[in-house]
């Protein structure tokens, strides 16, 4: 399809003010024109993440150049390509990781971050991928230093990063430990594979990973609490453990006592995935395809699927991420 084709304007989702989600309005927008190295891409279905609330509070604003549309992965159809687009056609099923813009019936989307949409996944769980299988290798996995056999404890083990974590490390022989909070929800980990579920709002995490370790603790702890987790992670590590934070949501400063870091010989860090540059972004995006996607393709890795709304319905889905009972990933259907 050539770009002469395509309507001039698109429904698409703003940021009417900082605020809660009452605050995501539908409205008109020009169809973006793709650049050199871009895809446009019309969009079936977008994921919803926490970044997305955090933007939508006016906490996270996108990288210079990209669109304030909130939206940072989509899954569609190739409808339009600028130069040297790498190879992509027109009618190719893609899904992509975007820097925003995803709340739209159009999205540009760049060609080294676009990935063939896996064979026997609806438009709506190719969507659920980008986010999490980037975050999770780069984080678990580049950074983390997962090996086969080591302990992962993973905090928010339902949700959308935390799914996928769990599946992904299990498939490289890890075994995995997860936080949540609720019992349901620890079910629904187990079911998925975890080896140890703790509802941390009636279990001491701390005690619970250590008397699954044996008393050593997990190699390696994918965070996205931080605030007074980040002391306790500490406790939770194994000597020479790795703990990598994603997120803060329960807070960005805490009193930590620092000895434990050099008792045990820990390595703290952590990582942002939007604002990195388009020539990181297509190297994890060629590292995703050669070792995640063949778990996706053989069936191994799958996202789990909380609640799909239309994309006008984007402040009820937002709601339903914040009132934190979903398991999985949250999507708009474009």
């Amino acid at each position: 399809m050539s770009a002469t084709a395509l309507p001039a304007t698109m429904t698409a989702i703003a940021i009417s003010r900082p605020g809660g989600p009452e605050v995501l309005v539908p409205e008109p927008r020009p169809v973006p024109v793709p650049g050199p190295g871009q895809l446009l891409v019309k969009v079936a279905a977008a994921g919803v993440n926490r970044p997305d609330v955090m933007q939508r509070k006016g906490l996270y604003p996108p990288p210079i150049g990209a669109s304030d549309l909130p939206g940072l992965e989509i899954a569609g159809t190739v409808v339009a390509l600028g130069p040297d687009a790498g190879g992509w056609r027109a009618g190719d099923e893609v899904c992509a990781l975007v820097s925003g813009g995803g709340y739209a019936e159009y999205c540009l989307a760049e060609a080294g971050h676009a990935l063939p949409r896996p064979s026997g996944l609806s438009a709506a769980e190719a969507a659920a991928l980008p986010e999490t299988t980037f975050t999770v290798w780069h984080n678990v996995i580049e950074r983390g230093g997962l090996t086969a056999g080591e302990i992962l404890l993973v905090h928010g083990g339902s949700s959308g990063i935390g799914t996928t974590a769990i599946q992904l490390a299990k498939a490289r022989g890890a075994r995995v430990v997860v936080t949540c909070g609720s019992d349901d929800k620890c079910a629904a980990c187990l079911k998925l594979g975890a080896d140890r579920a703790i509802n941390y709002r009636t279990h001491d995490f701390v005690a619970e990973v250590k008397a699954f370790a044996a008393g050593r603790g997990a190699d390696v702890i994918l965070d996205m609490v931080g605030g007074d987790y980040i002391e306790r992670n500490y406790e939770a590590a194994a000597p020479d453990g790795r703990i990598v934070q994603i997120a803060f949501q329960g807070g960005f400063k805490a009193t930590v006592d620092f000895r434990r870091l050099m008792l045990k010989r820990l390595t703290h860090t952590g990582s942002t995935l939007r604002s990195r540059s388009d020539a990181f972004k297509t190297a994890l995006a060629r590292a995703v395809a050669t070792q995640v996607w063949p778990l996706v393709e053989a069936g191994r890795l799958r996202p789990v699927m909380d609640r799909a709304f239309p994309l006008v319905e984007a402040a009820a889905a937002h709601a339903r991420m914040e009132s934190g009972e979903h398991i999985g990933k949250i999507v708009l259907l474009a």
